[in-house]
């Protein structure tokens, strides 16, 4: 890899001490600094039962290791929602293929019945896929899901009142229709010496990402010089970051910084599970009026050929989703695609 790599270590923010009146302040300054100038961070002092985390993983594991032919039974080319196992090289990032092996889960609802006039992206609804071997992955990714959630919408409130709002700020687009999302992801280890795109260079559309790692790292966050900083795993902790939905209510004050995950070596496996925390698919963001010492800081919203940000969040998630997945789209979107 011919990139330079950062010595810089990502932010740590405790989000217990959103919770102390007494640290209020101080902590608040440091939430922003993080989201502000960085857009990744270290979040502990969650709360997540430490045996949910491991039992997620474990989970994980056992689906990976099942037959291939029990993990197809799940393959999200099934699927109109994109919901399912997909195999190693069939999601691109960026136009090519990424390296790892995953499960895409979002809320359990029925499959809604497109009427005349309703959006495109309304065919997003609908219902996961869970593999009949593997009973307790249910369970378990659902506990962790409930427990991801809470968490996110905590930082959420938290970064609202260090933007100088109201703690329920961006409450109105995240009741029960919200359109969350968890990828249980394996990365094989790389096919040879030189290909390491395990993910390539992306930024996230919703809201948040959350992400639980194990301990073999690759996620890389790009800083603002161009270098790369290697997110390294920290026990416990999650990492949060910044999607381009905050980045449009903010007009770029926080901004979705881009970051790509670089295989492990041969012969090695990473797990990890991130968690997307998007508003409902209706939502249109709409920019929010910051204090006037952090509207002067604001940067604009990113105007990136071929990643137009999209402020209505259904349209936004729809072109991730026909973009990464190619055979689904095919089999059941292409007259959305073209």
């Amino acid at each position: 890899m011919l990139e330079r790599v950062s010595e810089t270590t990502l932010p740590l923010i405790d989000i217990s001490r959103f919770r102390v009146s007494g640290a209020r302040a101080e902590f608040l300054a440091e939430l922003r600094h993080a989201a502000h100038d960085v857009g990744f961070f270290y979040v502990v002092g969650h709360g997540v039962p430490k045996n949910l985390m491991t039992s997620m993983f474990d989970v994980a594991r056992d689906f990976f290791a099942l037959p291939l032919g029990q993990r197809l039974a799940i393959e999200n080319v099934s699927s109109p929602q994109f919901r399912g196992y997909t195999r190693v090289g069939t999601e691109h990032t960026g136009g090519s293929p990424d390296w790892r092996e995953q499960i895409d889960i979002g809320p359990e609802r029925a499959a809604r019945r497109l009427e005349p006039g309703d959006p495109a992206w309304t065919g997003l609804i609908g219902p996961n896929q869970w593999p009949a071997a593997l009973p307790e992955l249910r369970e378990t990714t659902l506990a962790w899901q409930a427990e991801a959630l809470r968490v996110s919408r905590e930082v959420l409130r938290a970064l609202a009142a260090a933007l100088g709002q109201g703690e329920d700020y961006f409450d109105t687009w995240f009741d029960a229709e919200a359109s969350t999302h968890v990828k249980i992801v394996q990365y094989p280890g790389r096919p040879d010496e030189n290909s390491d795109q395990g993910v390539g260079v992306h930024k996230d559309y919703g809201y948040l990402a959350l992400l639980q790692q194990d301990d073999v790292g690759g996620l890389q966050v790009q800083a603002s010089d161009g270098s790369w900083i290697d997110a390294k795993p920290v026990p416990g902790a999650f990492v949060f970051n910044i999607g381009e939905m905050l980045e449009i209510a903010t007009q770029g004050y926080l901004t979705a910084t881009r970051h790509r995950v670089v295989s492990p070596p041969v012969g090695v496996k990473r797990l990890s599970v991130p968690f997307f925390l998007g508003p409902r698919l209706d939502a249109v963001v709409e920019p929010l009026q910051l204090p006037p010492e952090l509207a002067a800081a604001s940067r604009g919203v990113s105007q990136e050929k071929g990643n137009p940000l999209l402020a209505a969040f259904g349209e936004n998630a729809l072109v991730g989703w026909l973009r990464s997945h190619p055979r689904v789209a095919a089999r059941w979107w292409s007259d959305v695609a073209e």
